[in-house]
């Protein structure tokens, strides 16, 4: 919250300082490559302070004007704000801490442990592998913040540290999206507004997917092998209980049958969201238009929200936990996750601010100057590179592609650039970016659900970036050059 309450006031600031601007759009919204114009700035600073003091409002449940693309509280139009993502997490957390409450989830990760503690790091190579493929297949992003209560558990058990647990979940879904090979909210968005398919660049993105992925792995693997050898190393600070739930070596009490039931209803839970938010017409024929299969579900955030409220009122009924018992125990599971969802509604507020006002595409506009008259290989590399601004501006990479891709593609064309690498080489920056800014909720809402630092995630991240930021300009710059 500290750092959100900075990062607030400092964009805040700079949003005094940046001029604003603003870029003609076409019939879909998107802006038209070299129609950049300032705009005055007619806002008064009792206006500009009530942005500030209504961002955390704006981050919840503002409202983009369907007009003037501002957003407030009293707006007609879309909803900017992250209500949805906000009430997933209090969902979240009422079943996970039901499930916790009936013991089934100790003792199960108990068992897997003991199971599994000379295997470990096989346990969490495959689950980073996993969350790389649906990262990379549909964007599974703010979906793995149900996944905390039950790997930090697992990953603590096996005599690891919560850092490991963040590596797990944040990198392995990450690095899935920073290489989307046909993820139609990054490529399926960003490819038509490029004026290619779906497909073009695909075998470039798996080859990516592949490398950057393993590269992702052997750095969580590296430092949760350091850690497990040397606990001091950690830098990740223990919480009370941590030391309980350490590596054991005496065989576990067997699961009862209520245990095996909540478990059941628990991995039941976790497969129909996967289930239910797979774009599985986009997957299978690679059309990210393609009329949805009459079996998909098509579920976004507030039937998510649905699913885990009755996933965790159904474990309660299952335990026999009783009317006083059931309520008492969701209600107060919801409120252990108001910190993280608050963190989630900070970071929207901040994106609030800098629509609110207009410089977003002044920062843009600055992109299209810098890529302008370079050769193949630069022009690609360029591409990732202005693009990381504008990924801290615009977390959702949907936004992010609508804005860019309209004014890249056409500079592509005067540098002999194949616009597929120049979608590439934009998710690619939009990825990297997800990966750490705290104006998203992937990052920013799991480590507060994991209760690991900010600070201490960056120092644990930053060797990492700075390697995938090295391949991601080698494989966009070659493909520019030699496809």
């Amino acid at each position: 919250m500290t750092v959100l309450a900075l990062v607030t006031l400092a964009v805040w600031t700079a949003a005094f300082l940046v001029p604003p601007g603003a870029y003609e759009r076409d019939a879909e919204g998107r802006p038209i490559a070299g129609s950049y114009q300032r705009v005055e700035d007619d806002r008064s600073l009792g206006e500009r302070l009530s942005d500030l003091f209504l961002s955390p409002v704006n981050g919840l449940y503002g409202v983009q004007d369907q007009d003037s693309g501002e957003v407030g509280p009293d707006m007609v139009g879309a909803l900017f704000g992250s209500a949805g993502v906000f009430f997933f997490v209090l969902a979240i957390g009422a079943f996970i801490t039901m499930v916790f409450a009936t013991g089934a989830l100790d003792r199960g990760i108990a068992r897997l442990a003991h199971r599994l503690r000379d295997r470990g790091a096989l346990l969490i190579a495959a689950i980073m592998a996993v969350f790389a493929v649906l990262g990379s297949v549909e964007g599974f992003a703010e979906e793995t913040l149900g996944f905390y209560g039950l790997i930090v558990p697992l990953v603590l058990a096996l005599g690891y540290d919560r850092m490991v647990a963040v590596g797990t979940i944040i990198l392995g879904a990450g690095v899935g999206v920073l290489c989307s090979t046909v993820n139609p909210f990054s490529t399926g968005v960003a490819s038509p507004a490029a004026g290619v398919s779906l497909g073009d660049g695909l075998p470039l993105r798996a080859a990516m997917l592949v490398v950057l992925t393993a590269v992702t792995i052997g750095h969580v693997l590296r430092y949760a092998a350091r850690v497990k050898a040397r606990p001091e190393a950690s830098l990740a600070e223990a919480q009370p209980g941590d030391d309980a739930l350490g590596a054991a070596t005496a065989d576990p009490e067997p699961l009862t049958g209520t245990h095996k039931a909540v478990i059941a209803l628990l991995v039941a839970a976790f497969a129909v969201m996967v289930y239910a938010v797979l774009p599985w017409a986009g997957i299978l024929t690679g059309d990210a238009d393609a009329e949805p299969y009459p079996w998909e579900l098509g579920w976004s955030f507030p039937e998510l929200t649905a699913l885990f409220l009755v996933a965790a009122v159904l474990v309660g009924a299952v335990a026999r936990m009783g009317e006083k018992g059931l309520t008492d125990t969701l209600v107060g599971g919801a409120a252990d996750f108001i910190g993280p969802g608050l963190v989630i509604v900070a970071a929207r507020g901040v994106t609030a601010i800098m629509n609110n006002a207009q410089i977003t595409d002044t920062v843009l506009h600055s992109m299209e100057d810098a890529v302008s008259g370079t050769s193949s290989g630069l022009f690609a590399v360029l591409v990732f590179v202005v693009n990381l601004p504008l990924a801290f501006l615009i977390p959702s990479t949907s936004g992010h592609s609508t804005l860019a891709m309209p004014v890249m593609a056409p500079l592509a064309e005067f540098a002999d650039v194949p616009a597929d690498v120049v979608v590439t080489a934009w998710q690619s920056a939009s990825g990297w970016m997800n990966l750490w800014v705290p104006t998203t909720a992937v990052v920013m809402g799991g480590l507060a659900l994991a209760k690991v630092g900010y600070g201490a995630y960056l120092r644990f991240l930053w060797p990492l970036l700075a390697v995938l930021s090295v391949l991601v300009c080698a494989f966009v710059a070659g493909a520019a050059t030699f496809g």
